[in-house]
């Protein structure tokens, strides 16, 4: 780059690597630096030794970069990466770990450009461009190979000796800081990002030529829902970033369920999540395994929820107006309900939830065999809470019209999203008065989970995807819901009344798996009673005891054929 009539400054490898270490540590840390004194605030001395050990690491670090033709690119990659995770870290509350870099990986276009706003791109130019162009700009004075490479070592190593050093002296202290707070150094621009990226590299890598195993080959269906006399549907609302403490339905204090509470649906009042984000809380939900087994490779490596209800021979369908089922309706009818290009309900490649009702009406009205449908919601996806409901449903004002939530104030972000709430309670609730409008022809049921929660500015947290051992509750406390038509009570043995006075009682996502096969009476020795939240009030035709399967040796089915585009076809 050239600098017409201006001198280019000429600078050694040590001194520029010392100036961006100061810059990477002092501008881009923020939040790190904040977390330190707070973590450590037993200890003075331990703090001091553990900040300047990491100063010293970072200084050593780039020095061992500084060699020609490959320091000044391995400093702008890492003062880029520092501005960009500074910039969500410190405005959001959030961690940049492995989780969080896989769910910016299987993001959409639209869902991404929520976050693309003008103050991220202020933010990268003053802290990322405007550092960048100063270090191109610096004329370095280069040594020859050898003595550049004695020269490093006469700072690395001394480095290294005293950081050593001084986490040595302090090792109690340090050490019980980064076992109890690992947060921590997650939050450290740039080795932070970097070291999430490449073990989300690596576990990709890895995952690249996974076998699937199959899951449940005992499966089949129950002489109870052969005897039902009519179609059984089982509708799953997969719901969006929806907490459980915003839901008035649990005592929150403004009436956000208005319909559900009408239809007197079954609500429990204490559900945690399997994850933070959906590309944990989705997949594991469907998933046989409980959160405390549960794996991205356990998920990928074995067949879901999805998969059993197909062998057992129930007809499934997956909906999908949010980015995908990650994986869970690979082999089962699939649609994106945003494909619906000229739809009024969908707007530069998102759709409003009542997206599902029309398609689902005419389903419901064809529907001939037993069958689970999944709806995948879009839900209360931030930081565009006001983009996720209608106007006639903006009855909470004044709400955040932007994404950009540090321009709004916690009442208006906590009304903009209590609306998405109240249009939520208004689709849930339409799902399950079109299970009713149709009952002469099906027995119904429905069921409402949230995949995870959402932090709107508690504690300086916002949206959600925090570590699962330091989230807050509001990412983790999920609703979970369910409503039955009363063909459904009579054909399959529930009792409303006996599932009213159990609905206190601690569930999670653990449940889902079970629950639905209960639901759907599918007989197989993988399903627990003792996790399928409705066994206990459930009656067994004539008293019989549960089904105790033997063969396990059938093979795995066919294939469904995989749908693309309207989904009215399925």
């Amino acid at each position: 780059m050239r600098f017409s009539g201006i001198r280019r400054p000429e600078i050694g490898s040590i001194a520029l690597s010392a100036l961006v270490s100061a810059y990477l540590l002092l501008a881009t840390n923020k939040s790190f630096w904040t977390h330190t004194v707070a973590y450590f605030d037993d200890s003075l001395t331990a703090r001091l030794s553990f900040s300047a050990a990491l100063c010293l690491l970072t200084f050593a670090g780039l020095t061992l970069a500084s060699v020609k033709y490959v320091m000044k690119p391995v400093m702008i990659f890492l003062i880029m990466v520092s501005a960009a995770a500074s910039y969500f870290i410190d405005t959001f509350g959030v961690i940049i770990d492995k989780d969080m870099i896989g769910n910016a990986a299987v993001t959409t276009q639209a869902e991404a450009s929520h976050l693309l706003t003008g103050s991220l791109a202020t933010h990268l130019l003053l802290y990322g461009v405007l550092p960048s162009l100063l270090v191109i700009w610096f004329k370095l004075r280069y040594r020859p190979f050898l003595s550049n490479a004695a020269v490093n070592l006469a700072v690395i190593i001394p480095c290294l000796l005293v950081s050593g050093g001084l986490v040595y002296a302090n090792f109690a202290n340090v050490a019980y800081v980064i076992r109890e707070h690992k947060d921590l150094m997650k939050r450290f621009n740039p080795t932070g990002p970097v070291s999430a990226a490449v073990r989300y590299a690596s576990s990709t890598y890895k995952q690249r030529n996974i076998v699937v195993q199959p899951l449940a080959t005992d499966a089949r269906q129950g002489a109870r829902i052969e005897a039902a006399g009519k179609p059984v549907v089982v509708v799953v609302v997969a719901g969006e970033t929806a907490r459980a403490m915003n839901f008035s339905l649990n005592g929150y204090g403004r009436e956000t369920n208005p319909e559900l509470k009408a239809l007197g649906v079954v609500n429990y009042t204490d559900t945690t999540s399997c994850g933070t984000a959906t590309a944990t809380s989705l997949p594991c939900m469907f998933s046989v395994y409980p959160r405390d087994e549960y794996s991205d490779w356990k998920a990928r490596s074995t067949e879901n929820l999805m998969n059993v209800l197909t062998r057992a021979g129930v007809s499934t369908t997956w909906w999908d107006n949010n980015t995908g089922s990650k994986g869970i309706a690979d082999l089962i009818n699939f649609a994106s309900m945003t494909d619906q290009k000229n739809s009024p309900l969908c707007k530069n490649g998102e759709c409003l939830d009542e997206i599902f009702l029309g398609e689902l009406d005419k389903k419901l009205s064809a529907t001939k065999k037993n069958s689970v449908i999944v709806l995948h919601q879009l839900g209360s996806h931030g930081p565009s809470y006001y983009l996720r409901y209608p106007e006639k449903f903006r009855r909470f004002t004044p709400d955040c019209r932007t994404p950009e939530l540090m321009k709004c104030s916690v009442e208006e972000i906590t009304n903009a999203y209590d609306n998405t709430i109240l249009y939520t309670d208004y689709v849930v609730a339409s799902v399950a008065r079109l299970l009713e409008k149709h009952q002469d022809q099906i027995a119904g049921a429905m069921i409402y989970m949230s995949d995870h929660g959402e932090s709107l500015g508690e504690n300086g947290i916002y949206l959600h995807g925090a570590p699962y051992a330091i989230a807050p509750r509001e990412q983790t406390q999920v609703p979970f819901i369910a409503w039955f038509s009363k063909p459904y009570q009579a054909a399959m043995g529930v009792d409303t009344a006996c599932l009213a006075k159990d609905t206190a009682q601690p569930k999670s996502h653990d449940n889902l798996f079970h629950t639905v096969l209960g639901m759907m009476n599918v007989e197989t020795k993988v399903y627990k009673p003792g996790l399928d939240a409705f066994a206990s009030c459930t009656k067994k035709p004539g008293g019989g005891a549960a089904f105790q399967a033997a063969d396990t040796t059938n093979d795995l089915p066919a294939s469904p054929v995989r749908s693309s585009g309207f989904p009215g076809a399925l």
